[in-house]
């Protein structure tokens, strides 16, 4: 009687190896990162080129409105306080459009970068793939709505 029980001990064992080694592979086959095809990368690589001439269009245009006809004249006729202080605002204004501009520019080379790399369309947090709806409407994004809620949580807690 001795020798039954150690026989369904062993079988009860096998079949939870078993059970754990085909739970341990489906993980595995939900993590597969996919790749956009070339011809997907083509249209969000042409957005993004198209996308970064009109940036770096306003950029010049919000450069020079700041440069030019925006400078105090000695004639007096900037010699109100409230006119010097809209004209720095203006100023500070540009230099704020500027600086996102400038920013956007940034994003669009790193997201060409990417493509280039073969890893754009993948969160750079999670690996997992971004929904075509979000790089449609951000072509430039780089993390996952789940990485970019968790990063924006993490600078306001800061």
């Amino acid at each position: 009687m001795a020798k039954a029980k150690k026989t369904t001990k062993k079988s009860a064992k096998k079949s939870s190896k078993r059970s754990v080694k085909k739970s341990s592979r489906k993980p595995v086959k939900t993590l597969k990162i996919r790749r956009l095809p070339k011809k997907e990368l083509d249209v969000y690589k042409k957005m993004l080129l198209q996308l970064r001439s009109k940036i770096a269009g306003d950029l010049q245009q919000i450069e020079g409105d700041s440069l030019s006809g925006n400078q105090p004249s000695h004639t007096g006729e900037l010699s109100d306080v409230a006119d010097l202080a809209t004209d720095n605002y203006d100023r500070e204004l540009n230099i704020g459009l500027a600086s996102n501009e400038q920013q956007l520019l940034n994003d669009i080379d790193v997201a060409l970068k990417r493509i280039e790399e073969g890893t754009y369309g993948l969160c750079e947090i999670y690996g997992t793939a971004i929904p075509k709806k979000r790089l449609l409407a951000m072509p430039y994004t780089r993390l996952s709505m789940k990485a970019q809620e968790e990063e924006e949580k993490n600078k306001r807690l800061q």
